[in-house]
């Protein structure tokens, strides 16, 4: 298994509407990706600002990078890439 953790910051002057699309955006490329899981959702932690958290399970390295290279996740990179900075954490998972 391989995981893949995303904490996106969103920048202070983004509006909620966008937020609440980027939300959107995130969510639906779970379902154009192969996944294992998928799993997107707003930190409920405000403290440091809003925060939206992409967790996801692949198959492998091989899986995830085409996910890396899915022409749908490049776009939401660019679109997240106006709202927000984020850190990746990327690691080989043992099988449980």
């Amino acid at each position: 298994m391989f995981r893949h953790i995303v904490l996106f910051r969103v920048h202070d002057e983004a509006s909620n509407t966008d937020v609440e699309s980027a939300l959107e955006s995130l969510r639906a490329l779970g379902s154009q990706i192969d996944a294992q899981s998928w799993r997107v959702q707003s930190s409920l932690d405000t403290r440091k600002g809003r925060v939206l958290i992409e967790d996801a399970t692949f198959r492998d390295a091989t899986e995830f990078e085409r996910f890396r290279t899915h022409p749908a996740h490049r776009q939401v990179a660019e679109a997240m890439a106006q709202i927000s900075d984020w850190w990746v954490g990327d690691y080989d998972a043992p099988d449980n």
